[in-house]
Parts: structure tokens; sequence; C-alpha cells
């Protein structure tokens, strides 16, 4: 083979060595770093009964029905709740809510809540929730959050604190809420005081005197 063939072959050997190496180390390099894994949300809460129409509304858009399509009366228990979530029920949908500190929620029907603000460390110092009550019907109990931090409930009147009660909470389809405190189960006993019998009156008959008015 000439020198010149020889020398053209060369130069091509070694302009694609060139290209070559630079994507071979760049490879090596984005192999060597490690995998950065997309941390997925943490729920706050789980579903725990569910009974007619329910959905859950996830901050991406994504509606998960809270029950078995195949038999709408049966509940679909441990469906997770997250921050931001929309809990709604329809004209024939109850669900109870557990959350991580204790509380828990009853919807009844036609009732829409939405989860605003959750944050609860069991030693934590700065435990707060703010859940946002629009309509319907909520029973709920008081956890972790409403003891040690700052547990609040706004509804289309006002925004409640929650000091560890069991709240009742009607708000109609008017605006007008309508606010009461349920005693817990449990305490009961401590509340109610046993009714107080009275003593016997003693009979007095046999020391009676009778007086007789003769002719009056």
């Amino acid at each position: 083979m000439c020198r010149p063939a020889i020398a053209a072959l060369a130069t091509v050997f070694v302009v694609a060595l060139a290209c070559f190496l630079p994507s071979a180390a760049r490879a090596q390099i984005d192999s060597a770093k490690p995998a950065v894994a997309t941390a997925s949300p943490k729920p706050i809460g789980k579903v725990v009964a569910a009974t007619g129409s329910v959905t859950i509304e996830h901050a991406g858009a994504v509606i998960v029905q809270a029950n078995v399509a195949s038999d709408p009366g049966r509940a679909n228990t441990g469906d997770p709740v997250y921050l931001g979530d929309v809990v709604q029920t329809g004209a024939d949908g109850r669900v109870g809510i557990n959350f991580t500190d204790g509380s828990s929620f009853n919807l009844s029907s036609n009732a829409r809540m939405v989860l605003d603000h959750y944050v609860y460390e069991p030693a934590g110092k700065s435990n707060a929730s703010l859940f946002n009550l629009a309509k319907g019907t909520f029973t709920f109990v008081a956890g972790g959050v409403a003891k040690t931090g700052d547990m609040k409930v706004d509804t289309p009147v006002a925004t409640l604190g929650i000091r560890g009660t069991t709240p009742h909470i009607e708000i109609s389809d008017d605006g007008s809420v309508r606010f009461s405190t349920l005693i817990e189960e449990g305490k009961s006993k401590l509340l109610k005081k046993p009714p107080t019998s009275a003593a016997p009156e003693p009979d007095r008959s046999s020391n009676r005197r009778l007086n007789i008015c003769r002719g009056c």
C-alpha cells in the first residue's frame, strides 16, 4: 500500500477516535453519578370506611374513587390521602378518614373538605393543621395536633380553633353553620353524675293531732 493511502487512513482513524473518546468519557462520568430518585409525597392519612359515592381529588388533578366500582356499597379502605387533597361525598356517600396524629373525620352526604395544611411530628413543636370544610356535615375527634400544636378548621363563616374536643359541624347550602360539641366515648361516665335519690320522708302519721271543730 502506498504511503499517501496509509497516511489518509491514519488520519481518518485519529479523527474517529477523537470523536469517540469524549462520548465514552461522558458516559463513564454519567454512570458514576448516583441516580437521583424523585421523592413521592407522604400520605397524611387514609380512608378507613367509605360507602356510596366518595371521591378524592389529589393535587395533581387525579381523581380516585374511594369504593369498588362493581359494588358501590362496599368500602375500599386503605386509600391514602395527601396534603392538598379534596374529599367529596355524593348524595348517598359517607367516608371516614384517620390521620397520622390520631384525628378521625367522618363526612356525611354532600360534603366537601380540602386538606390545606398539615404538619405533624410526634415530638415536634410546630404541629399544625388547617382543613377547609366547605359544605356538609362533619364529626371528628381531635388528635395529637390539637393537643400539642395548632389545629384549625375553616368554615364559610369563621375559622375555628380545636382543642381536644369532639366537634360536630353542619354547613347548610346557604352557608349557615351550626357547631356543637359531642361527648367522647369513654368519657361519658365521668361527665354524667348519677342521680342522687332523696331520703324517704319518715311516716309521722301516728304523731299527728287531728283538730276537730265541732259546731263550726
